[in-house]
């Protein structure tokens, strides 16, 4: 994991995310952000790059890490942004989500998260309110069915391998008693084989809102980013839904990596 790409249209949410980036990556040995930003029309490509630079001076001296920045024509914000992800073998795109506003939601928010459903990198998604944290604490959400199949542990071990934080990992279900049963107790013993050279530790929570159980707990354990897979028929598949995706990232105030199965 070396490549970092934060687009940005010169919004405040998306200066956030790529200082949110800087800060993360700064220090870390044998690492590139990017700062891309999509034009539609041939003369705003001068004024963009030219901005681009200054933005990237501001982080260079803040910041110790190599910054480039680019540049990219094309009518579809998503599609230009997956064609230049795959080209340059970017690991992961980091952007920001705003909760000020419904318009903002509707606007700022829907690029992060299209761009989230796509397959052509893991997304960290940043809240607009979310305060740097050094990244201690990391939560992975999974609804305990068939893991061994549909848990992406490459890019999941490759994030936790680059940052080295504690591993809690998190099943919530209604139907959870005292003690597991055995298909879930199953499903545990496979995903601690897969995790196991992060040590992790399970959590089972009896809730019935699943948006709900995830920011309690990200607060108590003061959890400074959420994991969470993006795949078909699991209670996850609700969480990257508009309304459910967005809730829990607007309530937590943590951070959001998604990958995909």
């Amino acid at each position: 994991m070396n490549k970092f790409i934060v687009p940005i249209d010169f919004s405040e949410t998306s200066l956030h995310a790529a200082t949110y980036a800087a800060k993360l990556l700064s220090g870390h040995a044998g690492v590139t952000l990017i700062l891309f930003h999509n034009y539609t029309k041939d003369l705003e490509a001068e004024s963009a790059l030219e901005t681009l630079e200054q933005i990237k001076i501001k982080l260079v001296d803040k910041f110790v890490l190599p910054i480039e920045v680019m540049t990219h024509k094309e009518d579809d914000f998503i599609a230009g942004l997956e064609r230049v992800v795959r080209h340059r073998g970017i690991h992961l795109a980091i952007m920001g989500i705003t909760n000020r506003s419904a318009l903002g939601q509707v606007f700022l928010g829907s690029y992060s998260y299209k761009f989230a459903e796509t397959k052509a990198c893991p997304v960290l998604i940043v809240p607009e309110d979310a305060l740097f944290r050094d990244i201690n604490n990391v939560m992975l959400a999974s609804d305990f069915k068939n893991s061994q199949n549909v848990t992406p542990s490459v890019p999941i071990k490759s994030f936790l391998r680059f940052f080295r934080p504690k591993l809690h990992i998190v099943n919530v279900d209604e139907g959870h008693y005292v003690s597991l049963s055995a298909e879930h107790e199953k499903e545990k013993e496979q995903l601690n084989e897969m995790f196991v050279m992060f040590n992790p530790e399970f959590y089972f929570l009896r809730l019935y809102n699943v948006d709900e159980a995830l920011n309690l707990f990200a607060e108590e354990k003061n959890i400074d980013l959420i994991i969470s897979i993006q795949h078909n028929h699991s209670f996850l598949e609700k969480l990257f839904k508009r309304s459910h995706t967005k809730s829990l990232s607007y309530q937590s105030h943590v951070p959001i990596l998604v990958v995909h199965e």
